[in-house]
């Protein structure tokens, strides 16, 4: 199981912002890891991430049609696409921001 945060974000943070954070949810369940998800949008930030949140975070996810600022992410690995494909390719999505996850040591 891995730990995963996301933010997703789209021009006005209605529709694609919150189908992407929800099938991001469905899909991390489904796939068994854990996963916080960010909403950005006209409305504000929804469900903010917290530090510690983004400390046990083994990944990001940056779901967005426009532009998320990353600095608080520090060194983790980020993975970004659009919310469309957040929402069409959510699995891929998922697999391929833990692809970019250094490997782990052998014992």
């Amino acid at each position: 199981m891995k730990r995963l945060v996301a933010v997703t974000a789209c021009p006005t943070g209605i529709a694609h912002t919150f189908m992407a954070a929800e099938a991001l949810k469905r899909a991390a369940t489904v796939l068994g890891h854990e996963i916080k998800v960010e909403t950005q949008g006209s409305l504000g930030i929804k469900e903010p991430l917290s530090a510690q949140d983004i400390a046990n975070a083994d990944a990001v996810i940056i779901a967005a049609d426009v532009h998320v600022d990353t600095d608080c992410f520090g060194g983790k690995p980020i993975h970004v696409v659009s919310t469309a494909d957040a929402i069409r390719n959510t699995k891929a999505v998922i697999e391929d921001a833990l692809a970019d996850l250094p490997a782990a040591p052998a014992p």
